[in-house]
């Protein structure tokens, strides 16, 4: 028995502290037809049950959080249960496609069972099929999630089980600490300083259960061509893509989109190895939505987000989630319980941009044509946006609460809107002459 990580096991406690949370992250890959049987899929699932230990295995939790919770192997898995199969009503676009996935995604994983499901999706246009794949956060980040691409459906070697022996040890742990004080308190101080409440808008607040969900579709190339142009990384392309979004969304209701409205926690890979878990820390910064203009949005989140990295917030928060494995379990998950359940007013929004494959890769013979990623909201955030690169393309997810967010087209259509607007711009002369 494997003993989930803090960083993991908190994932459970979150979701416990929020009833109207389902942390389980997702992604739909869509596939050319034609669609193969329910036993032609099952036999797939299968062969890769015997290295994949973990989808057999489910939490088993201690009373009261006493000892911190394993994963044991279920004795009564049954294959059927998670793999389940359904079809669109026509005309199987994407408007029916993301109806769908956020019924799916608003519906918790049965924590009796192992923690995910796959479903095969029949009735997409053009002749199309797709496979949600669903797997609770405390499985697996986006990262592991996209390794598993590469497994199920490629030639990659199979991740690591997540195991205590891979942790750092305490006394290699502290001395790190000790090494770098200045850097460790210049993160704490960082991340206090990101704490403090935002401006008050209507882009946080109470969530229902139900979501929504939509998609944008962008050419990777052309986003390293914007990127190239202004000097910049592809995840900043992404941010000022999303703030000028949350920009057209608060100018769409009324109100002011100052500085200090959108905070967004980034999720930033820590990984050094291919286990099968949560490696991620997170940087949390304010999105420019005060600047009209999308180039400078652009500037200014580069200048931000690189002040942010400086700052040594992903390492800090890594550090101290290496430092709560040698903590009594007990404390740390009614910690997060008693957090999770205050009215947190500092976060606004989650934006993640995790890598795909970069090769095609074929289900059944299938060839996949596109990934669409999925990231779950919870304890106040009413919107999360997920972006996944998949050989050349880049897929937008957007989550949000049904009850909130109902003119979530606005966001995607201003997505589509800010991604057109850079690239005229790194087009222009004065520009790509330099």
């Amino acid at each position: 028995m494997d003993e989930l990580s803090p960083l993991d096991a908190a994932f459970l406690e979150l979701e416990d502290a929020d009833p109207h949370a389902s942390l389980a992250i997702a992604s739909v890959a869509v596939a050319e037809g034609p669609a193969p049987s329910h036993d032609e899929f099952l036999a797939l699932m299968r062969t890769k049950l015997p290295v994949l230990p973990r989808v057999r295995q489910k939490v088993v939790r201690a009373t009261l959080d006493l000892s911190t919770p394993v994963w044991q192997d279920d004795p009564s898995f049954d294959l059927t249960y998670h793999v389940r199969r359904t079809a669109l009503p026509a005309p199987g676009g994407d408007a029916e496609l993301c109806a769908l996935v956020a019924r799916i995604m608003g519906q918790r994983l049965d924590r009796d069972r192992p923690l995910w499901e796959s479903w095969v999706v029949e009735g997409l246009e053009g002749g199309r099929w797709a496979v949600l794949t669903k797997l609770h956060h405390c499985m697996a980040d986006g990262l592991s999630g996209t390794m598993l691409y590469d497994v199920m459906y490629g030639d990659a070697p199979v991740p690591e089980p997540a195991t205590s022996g891979h942790e750092m040890s305490l006394l290699s742990l502290l001395g790190n600490l000790v090494r770098a004080p200045l850097a460790i308190a210049g993160g704490l101080a960082s991340f206090a300083w990101s704490l403090l409440p935002v401006r008050p808008s209507s882009l946080s607040g109470h969530i229902g259960s139900p979501r929504l969900y939509r998609v944008v579709r962008a050419s990777l190339p052309e986003v390293k061509e914007v990127a190239h142009a202004f000097g910049v990384t592809v995840n900043d392309v992404v941010l000022a893509v999303v703030s000028q979004a949350y920009r057209a969304v608060m100018l769409e209701r009324g109100e002011h989109p100052a500085r200090d409205s959108v905070r967004t926690m980034v999720p930033v890979s820590v990984r050094g190895d291919r286990r099968l878990d949560n490696q991620v820390s997170l940087r949390l910064g304010f999105l420019p939505v005060e600047l009209e203009s999308a180039v400078e949005a652009l500037r200014m989140v580069h200048e931000r987000f690189a002040s942010l990295k400086k700052g040594h917030e992903a390492e800090t928060g890594h550090a101290l989630t290496e430092l709560a494995r040698h903590e009594p379990f007990a404390p740390l998950a009614w910690g997060v319980r008693l957090g999770a359940g205050l009215p947190q007013r500092s976060i606004v929004t989650v934006t993640t941009n995790v890598p795909g494959p970069r090769k095609p890769l074929r289900v059944l013979g299938r060839r996949i044509l596109e990934i669409l990623p999925y990231v779950p909201i919870a304890v106040r955030i009413r919107t999360g946006i997920a972006v996944l690169s998949y050989t050349d393309r880049l897929a937008v997810g957007i989550t949000a609460d049904r009850d909130s967010t109902p003119d979530v087209d606005v966001l995607a259509t201003a997505v589509q809107d800010a991604l057109a607007a850079l690239l005229s711009a790194a087009r222009e002369p004065s520009v790509a002459g330099n």
